[in-house]
């Protein structure tokens, strides 16, 4: 029966999500169960009964009359016709976010060199020319990770640029994917943030002879923070593409009913926006505590951050169609 199920998922993925689509989806199904049951018990094999029950009812076309489907297949047609959309297989998704795991930790590792690469000059005090040296030599490893990272996957362009689909069993294998990445997901943000409040404590307790140490540690604790962010935040947005590629309108947009679909901006500018917030917030508690050294307040920016991050996506959100 799982297989005339998944049969079924596949004739009705493109119809409108309609009660009356609905209701002949659920009509058919009986049908088919029915028909199937009836085969079992005949002594007709298993593969036989589904062989012969796709053959039977396998053709909305056919039974479009029956079924009152008429009006909505002709919808579904000109969907179709007007934005033809890919259909993923399990495998191409498997390969798409292996890719983008590895994007995710190079670019994320990238970026987390950007951070610690003042760590150099502070270390090897005395020896300006080789801490600029490694600073740079830093800076320039971290340029080529960040660069080879933005190739990494090109080969899945058309996913990110194209209409495209996933059946009901690819959305099922991501959305438990997906709910084991969760409890990954809020650990690196909790951490992160945890990192960023506590970066300046190593100043507190590193003595004369080892005033390096401190704010070496801090830029450490402050990438470490950076790449958790950025890390999870790049796997977290390919599970939510791939979760929100099928078109809500249609009844392959229920395949993803629980999981939240994915923002849509009111333009280029706007998703800009959202996407630069949080670094650029980071970027201002750096400078504010280290322009004022009051670590032990300027924290405040963080839940004040957070507050602000939901107007901010409110304002450049896209407005919903009916």
């Amino acid at each position: 029966m799982e297989t005339i199920k998944s049969y079924l998922e596949a004739m009705f993925a493109g119809l409108p999500n309609t009660a009356e689509v609905r209701k002949a989806k659920a009509e058919l199904l009986q049908m088919m169960e029915d028909k199937y049951n009836e085969l079992i018990a005949e002594g007709v094999s298993e593969n036989a009964a589904v062989g012969t029950v796709i053959s039977e009812f396998g053709n909305l076309d056919e039974l479009a009359d029956d079924l009152g489907l008429s009006t909505a297949l002709e919808v579904a047609h000109d969907i179709q016709s007007a934005t033809p959309r890919r259909n993923l297989t399990l495998d191409e998704v498997k390969d798409y976010m292996a890719a983008r795991m590895k994007k995710a930790f190079l670019i994320a590792l990238g970026v987390m060199l950007f951070v610690i690469c003042v760590v150099f000059p502070i270390l090897i005090t005395g020896h300006g020319a080789a801490g600029a040296g490694m600073m740079f030599l830093d800076i320039a490893i971290g340029v080529g990770l960040v660069i080879y990272g933005s190739f990494v996957g090109a080969e899945f362009k058309y996913i990110e640029q194209e209409p495209c689909s996933i059946d009901m069993n690819t959305a099922k294998y991501l959305k438990g994917e997906r709910q084991h990445f969760l409890p990954i997901r809020s650990i690196c943000v909790a951490v992160a943030v945890v990192l960023f409040i506590i970066c300046w404590v190593p100043n507190l307790f590193v003595t004369k002879g080892l005033y390096t140490l401190g704010p070496s540690l801090m830029f450490l604790l402050i990438g470490i923070g950076v790449f958790l962010l950025i890390y999870s935040g790049m796997i977290s947005s390919a599970f939510d593409k791939l979760l929100g590629i099928n078109d809500a309108k249609t009844i392959s947009g229920t395949y993803n009913e629980g999981v939240k679909a994915p923002i849509r901006y009111k333009s280029k500018t706007a998703e800009t926006i959202v996407t630069c917030y949080w670094p650029a917030v980071t970027s201002l508690y750096l400078i504010i505590s280290f322009l004022t050294f009051q670590w032990h307040i300027t924290w405040i920016i963080w839940p004040v951050a957070a507050v602000a991050h939901k107007a901010v996506v409110v304002n450049c959100e896209a407005e919903e169609e009916f």
